[in-house]
Order: C-alpha cells, then sequence, then structure tokens
C-alpha cells in the first residue's frame, strides 16, 4: 500500500517549508501544532500538546507517516507509538541522540566519531577538576532542552553552573549537565544528508555558518575553500553518523573546523535545519522536499547545488513597526534577483522571522545582496 500522508508534529516554519514539496510531490501533509495561528497553520490539522500521549496518538491515526518540525516530543511517546505499530522518522532510538546531549557525546565516541573532550558532571567539583584540566576556561551545556544558544554557557569558574545544578536538583530526576573543552576552531560548518529507511543517503555540499549571540544569522553554501579532502571527511562523517544511529529523514551535523585542521562534531539535528535553507533555490532537491521523500522511503533526489554560490541570511527580530510585508514592495524591486521566505510569525528581537537567499557565480556579489535584501526587514 502506498504511503501518501505525512504527519508533522509541531507548526513552525520548517514544517510550514515542507507544504510547497508535498504540494508538488501530490504528498498530503498534516500538522499537528502547540497553538493556533503558527507558521505552518496552512497545513494544521488540529492543535494539541505533543506531550500528550492521546493527543498524539489521536494525530497519527489519521496520517501514514509522522515527523517532525522539532525534537521535542517525549521519548516514552514516541515509543508507544511505535509499540503500536505506527511508522515515526526519524524513530525514538535514533532521535535520543538530538534530544539528549550527553547520550549523543557518549554514542559518538563510541562510533569513533571527532568530538571535543566531555564529561557528564553533577556537581560544582566536578566541574573545577575539568576547568583545570582544560586551561580553566570550558563550555557547559545542559543535556536537554537547548537550541539558538539557549541552555549554553562558557564558565571559568567551579560555581559557573551553581543555578542549572539547583534546577536539577529541584526537578526531582536529578541528572548531569554536559562540559566540554572551548574549542580553538576557525569557523563552523554544517553537513546535510538525508537516508532513507530501506538504507541509501544524499548529501549537500558542506555548508559554512555565521553565528550572532548563539544565532545563525549567514549560510555560504559551499563552504568556501572546502574542496577535496575537507569536503569528502565532513561528508563521510555525517553519513556514518546517519547509518551508525539509523537516523531516517534528513540529518544536520554541525561541527567546528579547528585551528589545527580538525572537524569535531558539535551538534545534531535530526529534521530539517536552518543551515540548509539555501537548498531550497541553491540544490536540485531542497532539504524540505528530501525530507519528505526520505520518510516516505521514495528515491532521494540529487542533492547537486545548481549554482556556484548559495548565500542565506536570516531575518531575525524583523521590523520594529509593522509587518514583513509592509518591506516586501521595496524589498522586492530593489533585489529582483534575491527570494524571500516569509514564517508567519509576528516580529520580536532575536526572533527568526524569515530568510532571504540569493544563488550566482560571484560569492562577493551573493553576499552584497544577500545582506543589503535582508537589511529591509531590520530597524
Amino acid at each position: 500500500m502506498t504511503k501518501n500522508t505525512v504527519g508533522v508534529i509541531g507548526g513552525g516554519q520548517l514544517a510550514r517549508m515542507m507544504i510547497p514539496p508535498a504540494i508538488e510531490l501530490g504528498v498530503e501533509i498534516r500538522v499537528l501544532e502547540e497553538a493556533p495561528g503558527m507558521s505552518a497553520e496552512l497545513a494544521a490539522t488540529g492543535v494539541g500538546d505533543y506531550r500528550d500521549l492521546d493527543t498524539v496518538l489521536a494525530f497519527a491515526e489519521t496520517v501514514d507517516v509522522i515527523t517532525f518540525d522539532h525534537e521535542h516530543v517525549p521519548p516514552a511517546i514516541l515509543r508507544e507509538l511505535v509499540a503500536r505499530g505506527f511508522e515515526v522518522h526519524p524513530g525514538p532510538d535514533a532521535l535520543l541522540y538530538a534530544q539528549d546531549k550527553l547520550q549523543m557525546r557518549a554514542k559518538l565516541a563510541e562510533l569513533g566519531l571527532p568530538v571535543p573532550d566531555w564529561a557528564a558532571i553533577e556537581s560544582a567539583d566536578e566541574l573545577g577538576a575539568f576547568l583545570a584540566d582544560h586551561g580553566g576556561r570550558a563550555v557547559v551545556k545542559t543535556a536537554r532542552g537547548g537550541y539558538d544558544g539557549k541552555g549554553v554557557r562558557v564558565v571559568s569558574e567551579s560555581s559557573g553552573a551553581d543555578d542549572w545544578f539547583l534546577a536539577l536538583a529541584e526537578d526531582g530526576h536529578g541528572g548531569a549537565l554536559l562540559v566540554e573543552e572551548l574549542v580553538s576552531f576557525r569557523r563552523e560548518l554544517a553537513q546535510l544528508v538525508a537516508r532513507r529507511p530501506s538504507g541509501g543517503t544524499a548529501v549537500w555540499p558542506v555548508v559554512e555558518t555565521v553565528q550572532r549571540d548563539g544565532v545563525c544569522a549567514e549560510v555560504i553554501a559551499p563552504a568556501p575553500g572546502t574542496g577535496g579532502k575537507l569536503a569528502s571527511v565532513a561528508a563521510e562523517i555525517a553519513e556514518r553518523i546517519a547509518d551508525g544511529l539509523g537516523v531516517t529523514g534528513v540529518l544536520a551535523v554541525e561541527m567546528f573546523e579547528t585551528t589545527d585542521g580538525r572537524l569535531l562534531v558539535n551538534e545534531l539535528a535530526m529534521r530539517p535545519h536552518n543551515s540548509g535553507h539555501w537548498s531550497i533555490e541553491g540544490a536540485v532537491t531542497s532539504q524540505f522536499e528530501q525530507h519528505l521523500r526520505a520518510v516516505l522511503d521514495l528515491p532521494l533526489g540529487s542533492a547537486e547545488p545548481r549554482s556556484g554560490w548559495s548565500v542565506m541570511v536570516n531575518i531575525l527580530g524583523g521590523p520594529a513597526e509593522g509587518s514583513l510585508q509592509d518591506r516586501y514592495p521595496a524589498a522586492l524591486a530593489a533585489h529582483p534577483a534575491a527570494k524571500f521566505h516569509g514564517y508567519g510569525k509576528e516580529p520580536r528581537p532575536g526572533r527568526k522571522v524569515g530568510h532571504v537567499t540569493v544563488c550566482g557565480d560571484d560569492l562577493d556579489d551573493a553576499v552584497y545582496v544577500a545582506r543589503s535584501a535582508a537589511a529591509f526587514f531590520e530597524g
């Protein structure tokens, strides 16, 4: 029996950007949004709490395959879905490693993949010991729930995470924090790969991501200077993770390129990712179409770039007054080569409310136009 209905848990912009390729593929897409009026409301068939088993089960009954806009659905609910025979991609055994950073670090180390030096810590004394062994500075992360710079801090004192230790103790479940060496890196890279349940992968070019205040601000595809060995190593790492963890759908592997030329895995995301938005215009098959193909176990499309360069700039915060739509006429007139994407979100400082992509054969020109086009929506 052909599977043709994809259910997406989460109504954010990633679910929103799955709608156009679903229409083009003749796939029905249904979205369980957390509240009315979210980005993917166009395809919303229900509003409910993804942490409530009955709500998620009722939604699963209406679709052929379940996938996600985010990684926050509790593992117990996902395992219950699988136990009852529902298809879930990525499955709970894989998604665990995107939900829990300590589990992720341990699994990647077990697979022999390159990661920063790290430890699980449960006290200020343990943090102090790690700092003493790593030059007096380190990065501390909450094991669950962090994103876009949240749940991450650089510390130089053993008391630097006391509030997080207290929160873990008050939660009643205990637990540990992740501490890592403060990596000396040249830049941050991201490698996207898609994998279908029956096997087979497709890999996009490795990209450079530019972060501001812990949030991705720009993406350059492919990352400059990554031809040859570096590109092949990045792709190999991503494919080993996808196969080793049994990931289905799109996997984003965020990496550090260190000052001494190594690649270290930083974070994982098992869904379409901000670093892959450029692929909508810049690749033969976008990450959103590829994700739908993968979770339906359809043959994967080519991930080859369409242009020499693609530059994506996030619109962060949006206009201080009015809406993005108010700014469109001037932006479209000034930059007819730029492609604009709005997420249907109200402007708010630091919030991702849209992005701009420019493709071409001159990198400097593409960067200039993309930044100039995005600037129309600032202030």
